[in-house]
């Protein structure tokens, strides 16, 4: 499998790790390292990325700014960069890379545990979150030539110690073991899914 992982900081490296440890090919793409270079605000970046890359089989999408914030608090600039970033970013990777997708390939991307849970200055992250998962819900009924996408939503990452205080009494969970649920969404047949690494009541 070609695999082009989108995102190349801590659950992109992870995720590029276990599909190379697994032998596909992998080709990562960030806006400033990697392989290849693309803004996923920047739909036009998408397309010739994708456009120049020619045929692969699957996309991970590890990538997505979310600007949180108390509600009453939160600008324009947030809601706007947040819903650009995370959410119509993903949207736009998809967008753009479906007609070079093969027949039968795979998106996978990426939520959090805040379509779930609430936490202090939530509310800018659970609405992009529950935007990324809709989408891939409904998306699932419509691509064609086989073509699946799934959705993997984990708590905040046990390497990410600074964001630790703002999800109080959560589990960490480590990268590792997201990059074997992106794993898990690409190798095999499921679709319109949400993989979720957290633990909640519902």
């Amino acid at each position: 499998m070609k695999a082009v992982v989108i995102g190349t900081g801590t659950i992109g490296a992870a995720v590029s790790e276990v599909l190379g440890e697994q032998g596909h090919e992998v080709v990562t793409v960030g806006r400033k390292s990697g392989e290849y270079r693309a803004d996923i605000t920047d739909v036009g970046s998408l397309r010739a990325l994708f456009a120049g890359l020619g045929g692969f089989d699957a996309v991970a999408s590890a990538a997505g700014d979310v600007f949180p914030a108390p509600f009453e608090e939160a600008t324009d600039e947030q809601w706007a960069g947040s819903l650009a970033s995370k959410g119509m970013g993903q949207v736009n990777v998809v967008r753009a890379a479906l007609p070079y997708l093969a027949d039968g390939g795979s998106f996978t991307l990426v939520s959090g545990v805040l379509t779930d849970e609430v936490t202090p200055a939530a509310t800018i992250g659970a609405t992009v979150n529950h935007l990324v998962e809709g989408f891939v819900k409904a998306a699932a009924t419509e691509l064609p030539r086989g073509i699946r996408i799934n959705c993997v939503s984990p708590t905040v990452l046990a390497e990410s110690t600074a964001y630790h205080p703002y999800f109080p009494g959560f589990t960490p969970v480590p990268a590792a073991e997201v990059a074997q649920a992106y794993l898990r969404a690409m190798a095999n047949p499921g679709t319109g899914r949400v993989l979720k690494l957290h633990k909640t009541d519902s």
